[in-house]
């Protein structure tokens, strides 16, 4: 039989997503895949496996799942509450699903997009080399109550794995080059758009987020007569009443809308999961700068397996035990006790 994960419940914005499907915006398809991809790097260091593996991406609310036999499974991105028959586990974490049990997955805690791994991955049939819904596009469909999705084979059995991630929930500073239309903006919006806090607007999907800044909107020299041309993920775009729209990995491929900059790939986690209401600000930095940055950025990934640890230490892989005062809570609690009496 092939190894499945049963959907016994789902939230409507849970999609199998992957890192996506470049090299297609010639026929106005954008990348799109998961829209934190670097939770799809956690998600793989904490299994020992490929980032190219598919996921399941869960927008705000997750489900109850059931595996056909046991499986590994990793939790990363937005943290929400998650249990295996009723006992609470870690998120940021690998576990052992097994056969049967039930895993399920509330709303967020914070952030907006948290991603279930499984090892061996979700091996939904591929549409033009990728397993990921892109729902703009029509490309599959959010996983409904009821489905199967097949799982491919997992080699390794290792499990009970965490990994120390990256806050990127909450909002924060968000850094960001020149686009081809920076400058038809006048220096001085440049300079106000850098010091002008933003909070995210209700409005937003995979395609994008609207953002609501204190004060006037901005507004470009050029006006709407820009050129549609080539857009991608990560681009600021002003819209006609001075509202900046932050694309995302849905987003459409062309757009006649001047933009102020670009969001550096690796910063773009954090817009992707600023709650509605929470603050971003941003900054320029220059194209050197930013090369160097993902550059950073990729050796950080390729080296995240490194830095996972075990969930509960085992005292024979502590090298420093004997300097820990494994004691001491003990005799304070003895103290305590003889004060007390």
């Amino acid at each position: 039989m092939t190894r499945a994960l049963i959907i016994h419940r789902a939230g409507p914005g849970v999609t199998v997503q992957d890192m996506g499907r470049p090299g297609f915006l010639a026929f106005g398809l954008s990348r799109g895949g998961a829209a934190d991809r670097l939770a799809l790097s956690e998600g793989a260091a904490l299994l020992g496996q490929d980032a190219g593996c598919a996921a399941l991406e869960m927008a705000g609310m997750g489900g109850e799942f059931e595996a056909t036999e046991d499986m590994r499974i990793a939790l990363t991105g937005a943290p929400m509450q998650a249990s295996i028959d009723g006992t609470r586990i870690a998120w940021n974490a690998s576990h052992l699903l097994p056969q049967g049990a039930r895993l399920s997955i509330g709303a967020t805690l914070a952030g907006v997009y948290g991603y279930l791994h499984l090892g061996g991955g979700i091996e939904t049939p591929p549409i033009l080399g990728a397993h990921s819904a892109h729902l703009a596009a029509g490309l599959s469909a959010p996983v409904k109550t009821g489905e199967r999705l097949n799982v491919g084979e997992d080699a390794r059995t290792d499990t009970g794995f965490t990994l120390p991630a990256e806050d990127r929930c909450g909002g924060g500073t968000v850094r960001i080059v020149a686009s081809l239309q920076t400058e038809f903006f006048a220096p001085s919006e440049r300079t106000r758009f850098q010091t002008t806090t933003f909070r995210r607007d209700a409005r937003g999907n995979r395609m994008g987020v609207r953002l609501e800044p204190e004060g006037d909107g901005f507004h470009s020299e050029a006006g709407l007569s820009v050129l549609s041309e080539v857009i991608v993920p990560g681009d600021i775009q002003i819209t006609g009443d001075g509202t900046p729209f932050v694309l995302l990995s849905e987003c459409q491929t062309t757009g006649g809308y001047p933009r102020i900059g670009s969001v550096l790939p690796v910063d773009l986690p954090r817009v992707v999961q600023a709650r509605p209401g929470e603050e971003l600000r941003f900054t320029f930095v220059t194209l050197d700068d930013a090369v160097q940055i993902e550059a950073r950025a990729r050796d950080d990934r390729q080296g995240l397996r490194s830095k996972r640890v075990p969930l509960i230490r085992d005292p024979a892989t502590i090298p420093d035990l004997l300097s820990y005062q494994l004691i001491s809570g003990v005799t304070a609690g003895q103290d305590s006790d003889a004060t007390e009496a």
